[in-house]
């Protein structure tokens, strides 16, 4: 197994040096650095790109839960913190696991066999990446490939999955930078859909395509956007 690259955030110091000192019996995971705020952190993920963050829920100005949101892709996260009462809501977001401070040696352990079993899953990286989405009190981790299809919505985009549609606070510029291009396509400049949902195409006047994707949405391709489409060999 590949080393497991780490961060650790948390705002206390003793809480930080209590996951490096836990850590210190799985060589397979490697803490490339530790951050006492959420900003701190931000810059951190994008600048490592870990492949786990141990992340407290509460600190100072920004929580943690904000900190992912501010994420354009987020990593495998472990929640910490002194407050049990939020282990609920830590499933609900799917999670990997959740630990209460102080952190038992045991505890810690079964956390560590979680991230080993996540990966040592047959799914590839590509489809174990996925984006944090806060809408209120409801938050989600959405898998990237499991998005159909995404809509600008000024500032904001609508993203569909099979299921439903959320609300994400990042334009479609910014989230394009995030999507595979041999998967996802920009239809126009409103709309990027993942060709692996595609239902049926149809032509249209002047060149253009129809296209129906696997969420229920019909989306019109640019003239321009579909000669590239066509160039593409995708039909």
């Amino acid at each position: 197994m590949k080393k497991l690259r780490t961060l650790i955030i948390d705002d206390e110091r003793l809480a930080r040096d209590e996951i490096k000192l836990h850590l210190q019996e799985y060589p397979f995971i490697e803490v490339v650095g530790e951050a006492a705020d959420a900003d701190e952190a931000e810059q951190l993920i994008i600048a490592a790109g870990p492949d786990l963050i141990f992340l407290d829920i509460h600190m100072p100005e920004r929580s943690g839960l904000d900190l992912l949101e501010s994420l354009d892709q987020a990593p495998e996260v472990i929640f910490t913190t002194a407050y049990d009462q939020y282990a609920v809501k830590a499933f609900e977001l799917n999670a990997l696991d959740y630990l209460v401070k102080p952190v038992r040696k045991e505890r810690f352990q079964l956390a560590i066999e979680k991230i080993q079993a996540r990966m040592n899953e047959t799914t590839s990286q590509a489809e174990r990446r996925h984006v944090f989405i806060r809408e209120g009190e409801r938050m989600f981790w959405i898998k990237i490939m499991d998005i159909c299809l995404v809509e600008s919505s000024g500032n904001y985009s609508m993203i569909y999955t099979t299921g439903r549609k959320y609300c994400l606070k990042r334009s479609l510029n910014q989230l394009e930078k995030i999507l595979d291009p041999d998967v996802f396509f920009r239809a126009g400049r409103a709309a990027i859909i993942n060709t692996n949902f595609i239902k049926e195409i149809k032509p249209l006047p002047k060149g253009k395509l129809e296209v129906s994707i696997g969420s229920g949405q019909t989306i019109e391709v640019s003239g321009r956007q579909s000669s590239v489409f066509k160039n593409k060999n995708m039909i």
